[in-house]
């Protein structure tokens, strides 16, 4: 064979894909149609966000590469939701979107057992069960023992604004024709979705006093758990909050005619949590207004991204829309918004190992799959890569369980659940999110990165030293009263206490809103030695302040697992399983689960169903 492992396509499912492989130790080819544009940000160049940042901390702590390009070089980081409890606690960086893409094309370009290869691939090579193999538009047959599909926005994608409809990819790149029409020869259920990216301003044209400044955050924000050089608020670049006009709603609803979004042109279904905005301007009448942010594209470029803005308008309307609002009056428009139909396969069709259930070899990941994002691209090409290497070795795959990622939650919601419209991750996605955390992503991974061969033992030692000492010193902070009274004593009457004539142990005052650990160590000698950075900081008091809501949760977890080692046997015909509703007969056989907690959790089948599953099969000795 010529390579153990394709990949197709070198979005940031592509290279995290690649990237395992190859660090795998398979003899990995990555097709692209530009290397120039490989991991690029079409869209707004920025990593993280609600939930999507705990994703990136995930792909670090299994071993991944999107974590370490986000911190190379941010123009603005910042945690979010500082205000609110730790499950929903979340960082996000304004990358560069020059500068990312860069930077992560030489981590590829450098990466060992990888070849990166300019082609499009139009076909598969496949037999009736088994992909081994590509064909690429020079016609050259190149074989593998496993393929991965990456394709993203670009498979038989169409660029549209209004009525003007043309084949293309995002930022002006070419569509990849013909490999759609392949998958649907071999049986594959191939479905239309759409997004959008917003009008570029020219910086020099916008009028900042009329908008809210938006600064980044100081300290030692990463999300590479590898990271040790941090930049400071000092060298971040602003971003700006402003809002719709009444104007600006006026001309959007007098127009709607015009809007490929809702004249017809566009079939595709776009994603709910990241409208457009004429659709957000019909779905909340009652809004007198909608926030939009100015965000920087590049260090030193001109470009800045209208986020909150994308529109199917033409462009003599969107040139309108943008003069309305306020410190645009006068703007300039360096890119116009446009809207991107393209191809996908139902996520039904998908194990929870990424593979096409009806092909042995073939995976996919990303947009593909049914989802939208960056990040849940990169979770995805990651678990894709790994598991398309396992399987080469003979190995079972890596599954995660929902209580332990949000990349499991993603991948379980995808092949349990499926999708219409472009899936998009958030914290309420998740059941256990007080589990998945931004600061324990490591604590839930990195054994699992480590196992497979992804984290090295130097990295696996040192994260093991880092919870050791966290352990050691909440143990010290529950024996130990802290010894240094009028340190102490001044500390609790700045933060609003007055019991300053009794003793205290270390650990009870930890618990107390408003006190942190750095203060109270430095009233107990005993705490010398145990000198933390940021990150372990934040990981010691959430464990200490939360510990009963955590403990709950982990208990439910616990008590839902017991479903989930429930597994069912492969190859059940559920139409032929007596009592079940035939909806539940239908959803069951078209997901075919893997467990009865996988079982429970698809639309359309109820508890009732569950239930006779379960007694059904334990009569027939199959569970």
């Amino acid at each position: 064979m010529d390579f153990d492992v394709i990949v197709v396509g070198g979005g940031h499912a592509g290279v995290e894909a690649a990237c395992a492989a190859a660090h795998l130790g398979m003899r990995t080819l990555l097709c692209t149609l530009n290397i120039h544009m490989m991991a690029n940000t079409p869209c707004n160049p920025h990593i993280g966000g609600s939930a999507k940042g705990i994703v990136v901390r995930e792909i670090d702590a299994l071993g991944g590469m999107m974590g370490i390009a986000a911190d190379h070089h941010p123009l603005q980081i910042k945690m979010l939701n500082t205000g609110k409890g730790p499950g929903v606690q979340c960082l996000r960086a304004q990358v560069d979107k020059k500068g990312y893409p860069a930077y992560m094309q030489s981590l590829v370009l450098a990466t060992p057992n990888l070849t990166v290869k300019e082609c499009q691939v139009k076909r598969l090579l496949y037999d009736e069960k088994k992909v081994f193999g590509v064909v690429t538009d020079k016609g050259e047959e190149i074989t593998s023992k496993a393929t991965i599909i990456t394709t993203g926005t670009y498979m038989e994608s169409t660029i549209i604004s209004g009525e003007d409809v043309h084949p293309g990819g995002p930022d002006g790149e070419p569509s990849s024709q013909g490999l759609s029409g392949c998958l649907k020869e071999m049986g594959l259920d191939i479905f239309r979705l759409k997004t959008g990216t917003p009008p570029r301003i020219k910086k020099e044209s916008i009028d900042f006093s009329k908008a809210e400044i938006q600064p980044g955050q100081d300290g030692e924000l990463a999300f590479s758990f590898t990271t040790t050089k941090f930049t400071p608020l000092k060298d971040q670049l602003p971003c700006w909050l402003i809002y719709t006009s009444p104007e600006t709603l006026k001309i959007i609803r007098d127009n709607l005619d015009k809007s490929a979004i809702f004249n017809g042109v566009i079939k595709g279904v776009g994603p709910r949590y990241c409208p457009a905005i004429e659709s957000k301007v019909v779905r909340f009448a009652d809004k007198p207004r909608h926030q939009l942010f100015l965000e920087p594209e590049f260090e030193f470029g001109d470009s800045i991204y209208l986020q909150g803005f994308s529109t199917g308008m033409p462009h003599e309307i969107q040139e309108k829309m943008v003069h309305s609002l306020p410190g645009l009056e006068h703007a300039e428009i360096l890119k116009w918004s446009y809207e991107i139909e393209y191809d996908a396969i139902r996520p039904l069709q998908f194990d929870a190992s990424l593979r096409v259930k009806k092909y042995e070899g073939l995976y996919g990941a990303g947009q593909i799959c049914g989802t939208s994002g960056y990040e849940e691209a990169a979770g995805l090409g990651l678990m894709a890569g790994i598991n398309a290497s396992r399987w080469i070795k003979g190995l079972e795959p890596l599954i995660l369980r929902r209580d332990e990622s949000y990349i499991g939650v993603m991948i379980d919601d995808l092949v349990t659940k499926g999708a219409d419209e472009p899936y998009r991750l958030m914290s309420s996605r998740a059941e256990y999110r007080l589990l998945l955390r931004h600061d324990n992503a490591d604590l839930r991974l990195t054994k699992h990165g480590h196992d497979i061969g992804l984290i090295s033992d130097e990295r696996y030692q040192a994260f093991l030293n880092k919870y050791q000492k966290i352990a050691e010193a909440i143990d010290i902070l529950a024996k130990t009263n802290v010894s240094r009274k009028d340190k102490i004593n001044a500390y609790l009457l700045s933060k609003g206490y007055s019991d300053t004539d009794e003793g205290h142990k270390g650990l009870d005052l930890l618990k107390r809103p408003g006190l942190d650990y750095r203060e109270i160590a430095a009233c107990m000698p005993e705490l010398d030695s145990y000198v933390f950075d940021d990150a372990s900081v934040l990981c010691l008091e959430t464990k200490v302040k939360y510990e009963g809501y955590i403990q709950k949760e982990l208990h439910e977890a616990q008590e839902n697992a017991k479903l989930e080692d429930l597994k069912l046997p492969v190859g059940v015909d559920y139409s032929k399983v007596e009592g079940l509703r035939l909806e539940a007969r239908q959803k069951l056989n078209a997901v075919e689960p893997r467990t009865i907690g996988q079982a429970s959790r698809i639309s359309g089948v109820n508890p009732a169903d569950v239930s006779i599953l379960i007694l059904t099969l334990r009569k027939k000795g199959l569970l």
